[in-house]
């Protein structure tokens, strides 16, 4: 039993820690690259070509869990690891052609195309299914192939802290890199497959840009040929044709990108008026990381063939791996594509019911006037909600029936002071928040002077509801009281149902809690609200409606224009 545990805790380590747990023991380079760079074979099968990259990287980039050194001092530590590699590999001429032929063998084999094209990039049509591919990667084990080259690099690089110790490496080191990996039909294979991902990254960008939903929010009215994205598909052709020395393909191509770019913000500030859906907020985040990878890999192409003697090239190159990395990262996390897509979302909704609610802030001394006059309504409308309410729980019925009436009671109440122009206080922060967290976006110095003047209003807003409800509720219960005692000899309450009514409002009894669940439910209400008129701008339903020909019947013209 004793042996069973042993071994078992054996398989656990080497799961967890992976083959980096053979060489820990070592104390210096030289043994552990004795031991990582004699199993290089280029005979060996692909598989066992690829975890032997893998495992190397792993010795380059391991790091205990706990250690004295900081982040920058183990980037020293990785970069030192590579320099050492590379000298050992100099200074043991046998292996190191073991070593350059199973690394090029790997690479001449593996297709790159989706290294550049599809590495990082939200490839799939839709958010939903994107958030189930992502999830299942996160279950799903790994598999290695030779022709998902983006499989092998995240398994060589799978802490997003690695593109910024591969940023950091210097210009010797890249070059001794290449010169050990890459050979010049390798090279020239790679740059073939960087316009190949270019040609790709166009061809899904043009699908997205000429579609209805984007062309809508843009210029519906404009020619289909003579869109941006029309004009990319032709620029971006003619940049691949011509020379890479051509400074005016160049410039164009990139123009063109840039335009595209500011097409995707035009979307995003026509979303107001047309509504905010998940799978438009995706599909435009996808388009523009997609731009940005052309733009990445346009800067590649035409540094290394203008300048190769100056090293800038691989300097792009080395810039387009950390960037490959932070991005395929970043697709990894199901959090983060939950949060980059409902955060605008979320914030579009706000700005919309902030533009609302506008008119429930007073700024001035008139506004203040009328936002008691507001609550003064308000006030009179609840007098006769809380009556009524107390009139229906007399009757006897079950507790169902009696909850259910309730709460009709309290929604007609609300649906009436909110056609009568009232303010009800209870309601007023879930329908005057909008308005103060759309300012809470830039926060700089101005920015916070306008925020603490902002919250001074709606103090002063919340104030003046407050006080027009308790100036019209208490003379009006009062006197619908007396009308009801007086005319109709009925009193609304008795005297012990008066008394048990004044106890349970009690601050030690669980008054608070139910007034903070009020809260919420004010809270939620507010957010469905938010969500419904999202929903009916997304739809056209106001335009629909106005032009709906059996209601202009109906109702009439005049009614049809006063919707619109």
């Amino acid at each position: 039993m004793k042996f069973l545990f042993l071994k078992m805790h054996v398989i656990w380590r080497r799961f967890r820690h992976g083959l980096q747990a053979r060489y820990e023991h070592h104390g210096e380079h030289g043994p552990q690259l004795e031991v990582l760079m004699r199993r290089a074979d280029p005979d060996a099968a692909w598989h066992d070509r690829a975890n032997w990259m893998i495992d190397v990287a792993e010795w380059v980039r391991h790091q205990p869990k706990v250690s004295l050194l900081d982040a920058e001092g183990w980037r020293r530590v990785k970069h030192q690891r590579v320099r050492a590699m590379l000298d050992w590999l100099d200074a043991h001429r046998d292996i190191r052609r073991h070593v350059q032929g199973c690394l090029q063998k790997t690479l001449r084999e593996a297709s790159g195309p989706e290294l550049f094209s599809v590495t990082g990039l939200p490839h799939e049509p839709a958010f939903f299914t994107e958030l189930t591919e992502r999830a299942f990667k996160m279950v799903l084990p790994r598999h290695l192939s030779p022709s998902e080259l983006p499989t092998l690099f995240a398994a060589m690089f799978p802490d997003p802290d690695d593109a910024e110790w591969l940023l950091e490496l210097d210009q010797e080191l890249q070059e001794r890199l290449w010169k050990l990996a890459a050979d010049d039909g390798i090279s020239h294979t790679y740059w073939q497959q960087i316009e190949e991902a270019l040609t790709y990254l166009t061809t899904v960008v043009v699908a997205d840009g000429i579609s209805p939903a984007f062309r809508q929010r843009l210029d519906p009215k404009i020619p289909l040929q003579a869109t941006p994205f029309m004009a990319l598909r032709r620029e971006m052709e003619a940049y691949l044709r011509a020379s890479p020395h051509d400074e005016g393909a160049l410039r164009s191509a990139r123009m063109l990108i840039a335009v595209c770019q500011a097409q995707t913000d035009r979307i995003y500030a026509h979303l107001d008026e047309y509504g905010v859906s998940v799978s438009l907020v995706y599909r435009i985040e996808r388009m523009r990381a997609q731009l940005t990878r052309m733009g990445r890999l346009i800067d590649v192409r035409s540094a290394t063939w203008r300048e190769p003697e100056t090293g800038r090239g691989a300097g792009r190159v080395q810039l387009l791996l950390a960037d490959l990395i932070a991005a395929h990262h970043s697709r990894s996390s199901v959090r983060s594509l939950v949060r980059r897509s409902f955060a605008l979302l979320a914030r579009k909704m706000v700005e919309r019911n902030a533009d609302h609610r506008e008119q429930a802030i007073a700024r001035d001394a008139a506004g203040y006037r009328r936002v008691m006059r507001a609550g003064l309504l308000g006030g009179a409308v609840i007098a006769a909600t809380a009556l009524l309410k107390q009139s229906l729980s007399t009757l006897g019925v079950v507790h169902f029936v009696d909850g259910a009436l309730a709460s009709l009671n309290y929604a007609a109440s609300f649906l009436l002071i909110a056609a009568l122009g009232g303010v009800l206080a209870t309601r007023q922060p879930a329908v005057t928040a909008p308005a103060l967290a759309s300012r809470m976006g830039d926060l700089d110095a101005e920015g916070m002077r306008d925020l603490i003047a902002e919250s001074g209003r709606l103090l002063r807003s919340q104030s003046a509801g407050i006080f027009g409800n308790l100036l019209a509720v208490v003379p009006v219960t009062a006197a619908l009281c007396a009308l009801g005692w007086f005319a109709l000899d009925r009193r609304p309450m008795s005297l012990e149902a008066a008394r048990q009514s004044v106890a349970s409002l009690s601050l030690v009894g669980p008054a608070p809690l139910y007034a903070a669940l009020t809260g919420i439910l004010l809270w939620l209400s507010s957010l469905a609200a938010g969500f419904a008129d999202n929903w009916f701008a997304l739809r056209r339903l106001r335009e629909a409606l106005a032009h709906q020909r059996r209601l202009v019947h109906a109702l009439g013209a005049s009614c049809s224009a006063w919707r619109r």
